[in-house]
């Protein structure tokens, strides 16, 4: 060993000078002749590629190796050679030999066809748009690269979508493996999510020979807007018979007439009303009017749903159809409601509203039999709403409430008569004729209480507004509170029939041809008896009220006025 390790690449003579010392430091000698101590090449090239050598071919310094000169195949076969008697020699199967992964999967890649959908906002053409794109997968370095194909006339910047790397697949710091992609899955590349709906040949090849199996392939979706944009094919359609203006000259005027009820009794405070539908022969439209009644309590607006077209189903419409920020139009419309689909005895929805047909009128009953042979027409048993007349409904009788007794009657009825209250209309000339004249009566209170006898009140009675008003003097050691007792107000009589006047009951009022001295007035459930009168009184009763002035009254105050002459003559002889 040691002269093996020693005399490699020195000439022989040298190894036969060192041959009996031990290989250690000071037994070996350098050759002073040797210039040369280049180390042989390890590699070697074919076809352009790099390929390690088995063994190096001379030692250092170009001198030739005297040993080991088999090569490690052919050591190898040695190893394995065994004498054979019958049948000879087998031959030994070839080593693997061991191939890089930069090497093997050089240029090999896998291809798989993807799509991803793209909301658009704030466009009325389309909502969404598919984008097609192409997944190249490198078995070289498991690097993934998305690239979508350049379409014409599209306006979105295209093609390299994501630059050739490895792709995180999750927060552990996974990458996407070509293990994880099949037809049918759906991938998530930086947050976008593409699926893979088809592959190439090659690429199927590949799973099936590492044991995946290959779904089929799938059909991508079609972008709504570029099938708009696609062009038609030609294709011959026979006209209809039906022509719109042929409809509007013969069924212009011409309207079906249906009696309907809707009954909402079942939402809260749902009731069960009548309306008219009307369904325009001339461009198949109609309108829903409501049956007014008499005090139904209702808003006066007769017209439910104004003329127009109205589908069979609103509800059956895409789902991505943004409702909450446009109308439908005749595009997401299916069908429209026709002649068809009313018949007596049958619930229509109109609007989402239920509305049950229970009779029709005369045009309408021979517009069926004639275009559908459609004969009976027997109405439903619904209580019909009364009709309104052509002048107005009838108004009923109106009728003011009793007096509360607070206040003055015709200032309380103003406010059953005007929405704003008004106040009562007054005799101006009268007012100003008679302003500052007043009948001054004195009286005293009749109760069963002995303190009110000796209580004295002064009753004015005011001409100019036929007003009552009662002060009561304040007396000393009375224990009672003097002044104003009640106000001016117009007194009513009490226990005398009422007076009607039109809508109006009216009770009959105190005038100063009542107050008769010693005659007995009650005023807001308080009696007095009259004592006196000024000396004016008499000649302001004979002078306002003249005939209608009753003879008691008049006497009483005749003979008053007598006492109180003699009075003031007795007073003048003392």
């Amino acid at each position: 060993m040691a002269t093996q390790a020693s005399g490699y690449g020195q000439p022989p003579d040298r190894l036969l000078q060192t041959a009996g010392l031990p290989f250690l430091p000071g037994n070996t000698f350098r050759d002073p002749s040797k210039t040369r101590y280049h180390v042989d090449q390890t590699l070697s090239y074919k076809n352009g590629y790099s390929l390690p050598k088995v063994r190096p071919n001379c030692g250092i310094g170009g001198d030739e190796i005297p040993v080991n000169q088999l090569t490690p195949a052919e050591l190898d076969e040695l190893a394995r050679l065994r004498p054979t008697l019958t049948y000879g020699e087998t031959k030994p199967p070839q080593p693997v030999t061991f191939i890089p992964a930069h090497v093997a999967f050089d240029k090999k890649v896998l291809l798989f066809n993807a799509y991803f959908q793209q909301t658009v906002h704030e466009s009325a053409d389309e909502y969404y748009r598919v984008r097609h794109v192409k997944i190249f997968y490198y078995l070289e370095d498991d690097s993934i690269s998305v690239t979508e194909p350049t379409v014409e006339n599209s306006g979105i910047p295209q093609g390299k979508f994501i630059k050739r790397q490895q792709l995180p697949k999750d927060d552990e710091g996974n990458t996407w493996n070509w293990r994880d992609l099949n037809i049918g899955t759906d991938v998530t590349f930086y947050g976008k999510v593409f699926h893979i709906y088809d592959c190439d040949q090659y690429t199927a090849n590949f799973l099936e020979s590492e044991g995946i199996i290959v779904e089929p392939t799938e059909s991508p979706p079609q972008d709504p807007y570029m099938q708009t944009r696609a062009p038609l094919e030609f294709s011959h359609v026979t006209q209809s018979d039906f022509d719109r203006t042929r409809q509007f000259l013969t069924m212009d005027r011409k309207v079906l007439r249906f009696h309907a009820i809707w009954d909402d009794r079942g939402e809260m405070f749902g009731d069960t009303r009548h309306f008219l539908i009307h369904f325009y022969l001339v461009d198949d439209t109609l309108e829903v009017r409501e049956v007014r009644k008499q005090n139904d309590g209702y808003d006066p607006f007769p017209c439910l749903i104004g003329r127009g077209k109205i589908p069979k189903n609103r509800d059956d419409i895409a789902r991505e159809f943004p409702l909450i920020t446009m109308e439908m139009s005749d595009h997401e419309v299916k069908s429209y409601l026709t002649p068809k689909d009313f018949r007596i005895g049958e619930t229509v929805k109109i609007s989402g509203r239920p509305f049950l047909l229970y009779d029709c009128d005369k045009f309408t009953k021979d517009y069926y039999r004639h275009h559908f042979g459609i004969t009976d027409f027997e109405p439903l048993d619904i209580d019909r709403p009364k009709a309104v007349s052509a002048s107005g409904p009838v108004q009923p009788e109106r009728t003011f409430p009793p007096h509360d007794g607070l206040g003055a009657m015709n200032d309380t009825r103003s406010n059953c008569i005007n929405l704003i209250p008004k106040p009562p209309k007054t005799d101006v000339l009268k007012y100003l004729e008679r302003d500052g004249q007043m009948l001054c009566y004195l009286a005293r209170m009749e109760s069963r209480h002995p303190e009110d006898e000796k209580r004295r009140f002064i009753i004015y009675y005011h001409l100019n507004n036929d007003t009552i008003s009662i002060d009561e003097p304040p007396q000393r050691n009375s224990g009672i509170i003097g002044g104003k007792f009640l106000h001016r107000t117009r007194v009513p009589k009490k226990g005398q029939p009422i007076i009607t006047t039109g809508m109006v009951d009216e009770p009959q009022y105190y005038t100063g041809a009542d107050f008769a001295i010693g005659s007995q007035i009650e005023v807001f459930h308080h009696r007095f008896i009259l004592l006196d009168a000024a000396g004016c009184v008499l000649d302001a009763v004979r002078e306002v009220w003249g005939d209608s002035v009753p003879d008691e009254t008049i006497a009483s105050l005749e003979i008053n006025q007598d006492r109180k002459t003699m009075k003031a003559a007795r007073n003048e002889d003392d």
